[in-house]
């Protein structure tokens, strides 16, 4: 923890503006192709007909909350904390400068107690579970939280997690699932702290309907808000059909059950070939997006030989470790009227509306 420390430092020092989540899925959609169908469509901007079709007439859940209801309300989110050092060292300078609202670690990754230990530190800040039941890298790998004679299906023949998603709804049932996302949770909160929000690595809790209500009755009963798209809109399950995504009644009915706040759209950063590339496209994305409650996720990490040694993506993230304090980025995101917030908050304006 003390090298974390000495590390942050010269990183906060660097970020001379204040107050400016998936990221890479490259190789995410290679490894889950047909079963993370749900939430990679989600990510996707919607296509050009959806975009431009009247809206139904529903209050959306920035308006619910009390927020404006003709601005967007975003959340920043940074995800894939506690796999590495490298990504703890991003988060922590991004929280520490507010130039993010969110971040979510990764219960059974090397580096997770490193950054709760940060966090425990720091209770105002907004941090959450990245629930992960996979383990995708070649070297850099992880197994469960839980005692692995509970939940034989989660792992492999190495008795790590399974690659990919594909592989954990072929093997793994709901209670195994249940059980895991039971003890990841109750890992942090035996660290000493409580989690402001749940979400899924990979989209994995949205593998199968049957995860999905697993998770989703995990959130409620431990009142955590889970990272979940209100699909009550049509056009939002119109862009997934007609992107020729198989959006099941019963993945439907679970989430319109879900009684928690939900986000009306959810974006990842997207990739880019240079640099510049990579900060126009989020520019364009944003652009494109309209009034409601946001969440764009990515994955920071800082420059080091070791990172190109655990991700092919480490491209992508160092360079996502640099755009949110980008003066360029963040004098982008004041031009657009954005209301920032983060979970903590959105789970107060609930409370007090109920």
């Amino acid at each position: 923890m003390d090298n974390l420390k000495t590390l942050v430092s010269p990183l906060r020092k660097s970020c001379q503006i204040k107050n400016g989540s998936f990221g890479d899925l490259s190789g995410v959609r290679s490894l889950v192709t047909g079963i993370f169908i749900f939430l990679l469509a989600l990510q996707m901007p919607a296509q050009e007909e959806a975009n431009t079709a009247e809206a139904p007439n529903l209050s959306s859940w920035a308006e619910q909350l009390g927020f404006p209801a003709d601005k967007i309300i975003l959340i920043l989110h940074a995800d894939d904390i506690g796999m590495c050092e490298e990504a703890n060292l991003s988060a922590v300078s991004y929280l520490a400068m507010d130039q993010i609202q969110s971040a979510a670690a990764m219960p059974p990754c090397p580096n997770f107690n490193q950054f709760i230990a940060w966090a425990i530190a720091h209770p105002k800040e907004d941090v959450g579970l990245h629930l992960t039941l996979t383990s995708e890298w070649k070297t850099h790998r992880w197994g469960t939280v839980a005692d692995p004679s509970e939940v034989p299906g989660l792992l492999d023949s190495t008795g790590m997690m399974w690659h990919s998603v594909r592989q954990v709804v072929q093997h793994a049932s709901p209670v195994e699932v249940e059980t895991e996302v039971r003890a990841q949770i109750e890992k942090f909160i035996a660290l000493g702290h409580r989690p402001d929000h749940i979400d899924t690595h990979m989209g994995t809790l949205y593998g199968s309907p049957a995860f999905t209500a697993a998770y989703t009755k995990v959130a409620e009963e431990y009142q955590i808000p889970a990272m979940v798209i209100d699909v009550r809109n049509p056009l939002i399950v119109q862009t997934l059909r007609a992107q020729g995504y198989p959006v099941s009644p019963e993945m439907l009915e679970v989430i319109n059950n879900y009684s928690l706040p939900k986000l009306d759209y959810f974006y990842s950063i997207g990739r880019g070939n240079t640099y510049e590339e990579k900060c126009e496209n989020f520019k364009t994305l944003v652009k494109s997006w309209r009034p409601g409650l946001t969440e764009i996720i990515f994955h920071p990490s800082e420059d080091t030989e070791r990172l190109k040694t655990i991700t092919g993506s480490w491209q992508q993230r160092i360079w996502e470790a640099r755009m949110f304090a980008d003066p360029k980025i963040i004098a982008f995101l004041e031009e657009q009227g954005i209301i920032f917030t983060d979970w903590q908050e959105i789970m107060a304006r609930y409370r007090e509306r109920k």
